[in-house]
């Protein structure tokens, strides 16, 4: 069976290509497709596998500039040539399920999320950006279009597999599409517990907007408690205009950093409301409570006092009451540790693989009676 996976773009490092990486480990023999390919935003196992781009590739300047291209991505997305494969594996938080397939054929989409610009976070998504008048009065009509095609799309996949309860809950939703919840994979084992911990508290990611670490650096500012953040982002700058002095930015850092400051943080804040959240359950498999806004993919990760601490309003006042609540020593570490394995990497590849086997008996079953 001919196998392509396809991936919306790699030009970032994130949870969606963590993904991409457990899928071609999966499916070695497979081809990858994908619409544009940033060598040095991505980790170098991508390096080694052969990538098929799109068109896009091709223009220069504006594939570094991923969202200029927004317009022209369904059709590059429906321009993949897959009609010799018999498996299509999407993974895709934007376009990549509306790939056009044999009829013959089975489409399987590991949906990260409906586009979060589209559906969820449209009306963030236009305030936040800082382009000229004349875009942002014609953005919308561009989205609008964008979402007609998308909700079309969806109807070309065969079956969903949700990266979460929540997703699942919008699948529905946008798309009007049952879906399989199967939990996205974390390197677990790379984690470790420390007998030794710090007096910072720890966040980061990715610094863009809905991750809402304005509000961990409110509420940090007040208490003048240790708060170092990691990650870079578009809103990198702001965030360290309105940060006092005892919270440091350590800005990009390798997996080995990460594991480091994960192990020896008094406890991980999560301010926002994530898809799913792959880096609270690192940090709870390097023992460390997380401390998050009630809302979202944690409430599948966090348990309630036994893995961390949640906060019900998405305020400053309600997190820096959490944190003023907050007592290390009355967390298990090993328990923290043990609980996020459910959430491992070897569960997805079983998980996953299972799904797929059923679907494709299921298929040749229906052609087969």
């Amino acid at each position: 069976m001919k196998v392509a996976i396809v991936h919306d773009h790699l030009v970032q490092d994130g949870g969606a290509e963590r993904v991409a990486r457990a899928l071609l480990e999966m499916f070695p023999a497979s081809s990858f497709f994908t619409l544009l390919f940033n060598k040095e935003k991505v980790p170098e196992f991508f390096h080694q596998q052969k990538i098929t781009t799109s068109f896009l590739q091709k223009i220069p300047y504006f594939n570094k500039k991923s969202e200029w291209l927004l317009p022209l991505m369904p059709s590059a997305t429906e321009h993949h040539n897959l009609s010799k494969f018999q498996l299509i594996i999407s993974s895709s938080s934007i376009f990549s399920k509306g790939v056009i397939t044999n009829p013959n054929s089975l489409h399987i989409c590991y949906c990260h999320t409906p586009p979060r610009f589209l559906w969820t976070d449209t009306h963030n998504y236009l305030n936040e950006l800082n382009h000229n008048f004349l875009i942002k009065k014609t953005l919308p009509l561009v989205l609008t279009k964008l979402r007609q095609w998308d909700r079309l799309a969806a109807e070309r996949v065969d079956f969903f597999v949700a990266n979460s309860l929540e997703v699942q809950k919008r699948i529905k939703k946008y798309y009007g599409q049952e879906s399989k919840v199967i939990y996205p994979p974390v390197e677990t084992a790379n984690f470790h517990l420390s007998n030794k911990l710090d007096k910072y508290f720890l966040t980061g990611g990715r610094l863009v907007g809905y991750k809402r670490f304005d509000l961990t650096i409110q509420a940090f500012n007040r208490l003048n408690l240790p708060l170092k953040i990691f990650g870079v982002g578009p809103m990198f700058d702001k965030l360290k205009k309105i940060a006092r002095n005892n919270i440091e930015f350590v800005g990009k850092i390798n997996e080995k950093e990460k594991i480091n400051l994960l192990a020896h943080c008094q406890a991980f804040i999560n301010p926002q409301s994530e898809d799913f959240g792959i880096t609270a359950v690192e940090a709870m498999a390097s023992g460390r409570p997380v401390i998050a806004y009630k809302s979202g993919g944690a409430l599948e990760t966090v348990i309630e006092n036994v893995t961390g601490k949640f906060f019900e309003e998405q305020t400053w006042e309600d997190l820096a009451y959490a944190i003023l609540k907050f007592h290390n020593n009355t967390f298990n570490p090993q328990a923290i540790k043990d609980h996020a394995e459910k959430f491992s990497t070897a569960n997805f590849e079983r998980n996953f693989k299972t799904f797929v086997i059923e679907k494709i008996e299921q298929r040749q079953n229906e052609h087969h009676p």
